[in-house]
């Protein structure tokens, strides 16, 4: 007669001494130590749902492997399992189990149905983690409206004529209005596949990158060099103009302090006021590249008043950043790159300074008062946030603070 066994639910004999499926003693004369279930195993996945196993004995900082099943072999009838793409690689069992689930729910061919549009979102979920300046994630986004006529096509059938088709022909929708494109986003455009693509390569999605196959033509470049804006230092008269209007005219202070700073117009709306050493007179700071990040620089003497108004002016409005968006009908403290512009243009038109002057041209203007003092190479770079390439001078040689001040007071 079949039983249930109390422990498993499973059917068992009456008659025997313990369950044959879990250990469990089903007679009472059964001097059997009892062998329960591990309370931690992972249950067994669905059939057909796909594979997650760990790898062990290496140090892996994504060490779960999930495998999608995809068939069976017609002659042993086991399943046939492929490495789910674009990732197949996670760091913890549960989001492993979580693109699996995603994977089931909407199934999709590992490699020759995934489109251009779904690579790009793949891509640009990782892409965001590595990159933290919005202006270029902005400036991907802009050069991907400019691609639409790809994002329906399979990334496998993408060759070097579609992604040029879209460098010469593309047009996009913007706010309403159809635009064609420019010659900086063809030059985008042609680098947001050379890194798509390469993605797509390193997840064998696609066999060859076809972007890397052909180089932006001479007449693109042309194009480029022609619409660059040109940055322009200030003349000795136009600096008399700022200092003698500090006082008078809103944001002036603020073109001065980038002057003998050199910080990037979107890079001074960023320094947070813990960062803000008036003891020691240093700001730290910095965006953009590895170089430019939380760099220290200087407050030079003839800032350094400057500097402490708006300290000042940040303890009242409760701000944690050093320089606010202040006036009339602000909505935000937030000195954003395009509310610097505005500040920057009005100073520049009210005071009647060369209508050529870019925010840049602060930093522009920096760099050259420093060359022209004799500010030691190294020095000049270290503060704007440029790359060193001298390994002896990046790497071994450590800057006291003291030196970068001095090096910084050789501009008068």
């Amino acid at each position: 007669m079949l039983i249930k066994c109390p422990e498993c639910d499973l059917q068992v004999s009456d008659k025997a001494f313990i369950c044959p499926h879990c250990g469990f003693p089903i007679r009472e004369d059964a001097n059997i130590p009892v062998q329960r279930k591990k309370t931690n195993r992972r249950r067994r996945l669905p059939n057909g749902f796909g594979q997650i196993s760990e790898i062990k004995n290496r140090n892996l900082r994504k060490p779960f492997r999930a495998m999608v099943s995809v068939g069976k072999d017609p002659k042993t009838g086991r399943p046939i399992c492929k490495p789910l793409k674009p990732e197949s690689y996670f760091e913890t069992y549960n989001e492993a189990y979580t693109a699996l689930l995603e994977y089931n729910r909407n199934p999709y061919d590992l490699g020759d149905a995934l489109t251009v549009q779904e690579l790009f979102e793949k891509w640009f979920e990782e892409y965001k983690k590595k990159v933290s300046s919005k202006s270029s994630l902005s400036s991907i986004l802009s050069a991907w409206s400019y691609c639409s006529s790809l994002y329906g096509m399979r990334v496998v059938d993408v060759r070097a004529r579609h992604i040029k088709g879209c460098m010469e022909n593309g047009k996009a929708v913007v706010r309403g209005v159809e635009k064609e494109i420019t010659p900086y986003l063809k030059v985008r455009v042609k680098s947001l596949f050379n890194v798509l693509l390469d993605y797509a390569v390193e997840y064998e999605l696609v066999d060859r990158n076809y972007a890397r196959t052909f180089a932006v033509s001479n007449e693109v470049t042309k194009e480029v060099e022609g619409n660059r804006e040109e940055h322009i230092p200030f003349t000795s008269e136009e600096m008399s103009l700022l200092w003698d209007s500090v006082n008078s005219i809103p944001y002036v202070d603020l073109v001065l302090i980038q002057c003998y700073s050199g910080w990037r117009p979107q890079e001074l709306g960023l320094i947070r006021m813990e960062d803000v050493d008036l003891e020691n007179w240093t700001f730290v700071g910095g965006m953009k590249t590895e170089a430019g990040t939380d760099r220290l620089v200087p407050i030079h003497s003839r800032i350094r008043e400057l500097v402490v108004r708006r300290y000042r002016e940040a303890e009242k409005l409760g701000s944690e950043h050093l320089f606010n968006n202040v006036g009339t009908n602000v909505k935000s403290l937030k000195l954003t790159y395009s509310k610097y512009k505005n500040r920057f243009k009005a100073v520049v038109q009210t005071l009647g300074l060369d209508e050529r002057h870019k925010p840049h041209d602060g930093r522009v203007h920096f760099v050259t008062m420093a060359k022209a003092a004799g500010v030691d190479e190294y020095a000049i770079k270290y503060i704007v946030g440029h790359t060193i390439s001298d390994l002896t001078e990046k790497v071994y040689t450590k800057r006291e603070n003291e030196w970068l001040s001095k090096e910084i007071e050789k501009i008068k």
